[in-house]
């Protein structure tokens, strides 16, 4: 029999009737293919920009300005299409998953182009809105359509697991000489086989949470100390600009103290950090809260990205990538279930004011960047005015609760 429609946000308990044992593998698929859509999606889509950046650069197709313009072209357009899909429900779901697929594919393949600036540029901003509707469809998908909110560490480590693939195999090219165009091509291809694989797997439509794991998912959120609505905004904003210098720059200013060693791999070391982290954070949030845990995270982000400036060593860079990769899902991966606790506390959407705020940091970071290096020259300030939003950050996280936000019931 085909799978029906949900035909609203509140899940469809007709997996019940499927016995457990056909209910694991199933549950198993669906978090691959999530996982493979943040890859594609986030991983190759927004982040091998990163890896891909300086070889530009090298090859006269970007200046370090419109290189700069072009990542905040990125986080510019994923902020919109944040916006433009903030009221899509299940019923979309499995759509903008599709789209996000194939919209990231295109927009690799475009980026292969001999084109002006001003055009990849625009190219990279829709690469932004695509990205975003990967992050909305694939996270509708698992938690309301097949209700597996249980899945979500594991959907959110896809990001640094295509921040690995996509990372070595600019790798490969950068020791085989390629055209970063060339390398645009590769990706592209790349991304397109593992769409393919996610691609019918992103279909299904029933649950597979069963009741047991709602019940103990429930029971760990309402016992996690709760961080106030508008603190919390204020921290998820500061944290969008505090991680980006490092996640945009972190190859181009590691080059020259790596010697023979290909900075690009320093940044796959980030990813590595990422794609373990969701776990690492989930656990530490369940133990000890949302504020001591958002806490924790952004204090050993904060290290990590000024220990470049603290220490010129190829060992400062790798920690710093290490630290830095491993937080920044971790930060999201602690905001989002803290968010539901914190809603009844304003009138507005406080999920939708979240990726606003984190996508007008990410907009902010490279730009003043950019205006600090030209005027004091190489990227100690930028770092340092990264450090200190983040330690801003950290002292958000010190506001004491209200203790007015109520834990959402079980059932929801």
């Amino acid at each position: 029999m085909a799978p029906r429609s949900v035909p609203s946000a509140r899940p469809v308990h007709a997996a019940r009737s499927i016995p457990a044992t056909a209910r694991v593998p199933l549950a198993a698929r669906e978090l691959v293919a999530a996982a493979i859509v943040l890859a594609v999606g986030m991983g190759f889509g927004r982040f091998a920009y990163t890896g891909v950046y300086p070889l530009m650069v090298r090859d006269g197709i970007f200046t370090l300005t419109t290189g700069s313009w072009a990542a905040s072209a990125n986080y510019a357009g994923y902020l919109l299409g944040a916006i433009l899909v903030a009221r899509a429900g299940p019923a979309q779901a499995t759509a903008m998953c599709r789209l996000a697929l194939a919209g990231t594919v295109l927009g690799l393949l475009a980026m292969a182009l001999s084109a002006s600036p001003s055009v990849l540029i625009g190219v990279r901003f829709l690469a932004g809105a695509v990205s975003a509707i990967a992050l909305v469809g694939v996270s509708t998908w698992l938690f309301q359509v097949l209700d597996y909110m249980a899945g979500a560490p594991y959907m959110f480590a896809g990001v640094g697991v295509g921040i690995v693939v996509s990372a070595e195999l600019i790798a490969v090219g950068n020791l085989a000489g390629w055209h970063s165009q060339r390398m645009w091509l590769v990706l592209g291809m790349a991304a397109c086989v593992l769409a393919a694989v996610a691609w019918r797997w992103v279909g299904r439509n029933t649950p597979v949470a069963s009741e047991t794991t709602k019940a103990a998912s429930a029971a760990t959120v309402a016992r996690s100390p709760s961080i106030d609505a508008w603190p919390l905004l204020i921290v998820y904003t500061l944290a969008g600009f505090g991680y980006i210098v490092t996640a945009t720059y972190l190859p181009l200013f590691t080059r020259q103290a790596l010697g023979n060693i290909d900075p690009i791999h320093v940044w796959a070391v980030f990813g590595l950090g990422a794609a373990p982290s969701c776990l690492l954070w989930h656990a530490i949030h369940q133990r000890v809260g949302t504020r001591m845990a958002l806490g924790a995270n952004l204090g050993l982000q904060l290290l990590g990205v000024l220990l470049p400036v603290l220490s010129h060593t190829p060992a400062a860079f790798l920690a710093s990538a290490i630290l830095v990769g491993g937080t920044f899902m971790g930060t999201i991966t602690i905001a989002m279930p803290a968010a539901r606790l914190a809603a009844q506390q304003v009138r507005f959407n406080i999920m939708a004011a979240l990726v606003i705020g984190y996508g007008t940091g990410q907009i902010l970071g490279p730009l003043v960047s950019d205006l600090l290096h030209a005027r004091f020259g190489g990227f100690d300030a930028p770092l340092w005015t990264a450090g200190g939003v983040l330690g801003v950050a950290v002292l958000g996280c010190a506001y004491p609760s209200t203790g007015s936000a109520k834990p959402p019931a079980a059932s929801a």
